[in-house]
């Protein structure tokens, strides 16, 4: 018999082998019942009494304490704050929204789906709002060899002007520009994503939504700050509006 062998058939190897199999089936199934403490249990499509969460089920709830200070646990049951919608003709055909018009970009479906997150603002490691206007943003500022867009009109995918830029906001962590703050008709101030903006020498082209849509933007609360949740809401708004703008996006292709 061999050094290490238990029996003529079985040796410390092949425990140790078999040890680890066991033990990366249980993490397994450990990480995938963990990976179920948001979002579960799911929606069914036939009845509101139908609960869905697979196998394993989901975990008992655990207690999670923030950095700032709060706690949170999960899974907690939270219902999703989410606007209503139609189901469609049949189980599984895709969410049709209850608004209709320029109502359909803030319907929260679609391309312009949002995640009901949490109603404050997002700060930096030492504690500070971490996206903020310029102007309270003490040392950041527009590099000179880049176009400064304040001041420039901003136009919607129909050419017309819907506000013009009246400051930039900062991520302070990641030191880039986050949002352009417009001034729309009547007065109110609301926030455009750079991704969404394309910025010129002479103004700001957005292809997603029309001129006569900004002034709808969902608004922020603080005039020098941003939640995570005002965050969802507004690039949701410019995401519907790459689908429902104007009802010719919702045709097909050809």
């Amino acid at each position: 018999m061999q050094s290490g062998a238990i029996t003529a058939y079985v040796d410390v190897a092949q425990l140790a082998l078999y040890a680890f199999w066991i033990f990366f089936a249980g993490l397994i199934y450990y990480l995938h019942r963990e990976n179920k403490r948001e979002g579960y249990p799911l929606e069914s499509d036939r009845s509101a009494h139908i609960t869905v969460q697979g196998w394993p089920s989901v975990p008992d709830p655990k207690t999670y304490r923030l950095a700032n200070g709060e706690s949170v646990s999960a899974p907690n049951g939270k219902a999703a704050n989410q606007p209503p919608v139609h189901q469609g003709a049949y189980r599984g055909a895709p969410l049709q929204p209850e608004q209709s018009g320029s109502a359909l970009l803030l319907a929260g479906v679609g391309p312009g789906s949002w995640n009901d997150r949490a109603d404050v603002a997002d700060v930096t490691y030492e504690g500070l709002t971490k996206i903020v206007p310029l102007r309270v943003a003490e040392g950041f500022g527009v590099a000179r060899q880049d176009v400064d867009p304040r001041g420039l009109p901003v136009l919607g995918d129909d050419g017309v002007e819907g506000g013009r830029v009246v400051d930039l906001w900062v991520d302070r962590s990641e030191m880039l520009f986050r949002y352009l703050e417009l001034e729309v008709a009547g007065g109110a101030r609301v926030l455009l994503p750079m991704n969404f903006a394309r910025v010129e020498q002479r103004r700001i082209r957005v292809k997603s939504i029309l001129g006569s849509q900004f002034a709808d933007v969902p608004k922020t609360r603080q005039p020098e700050q941003v939640t995570l949740l005002e965050e969802e809401k507004i690039m949701a708004y410019y995401g519907a509006g790459t689908l429902y703008a104007t009802p010719q996006r919702q045709e097909p292709l050809l």
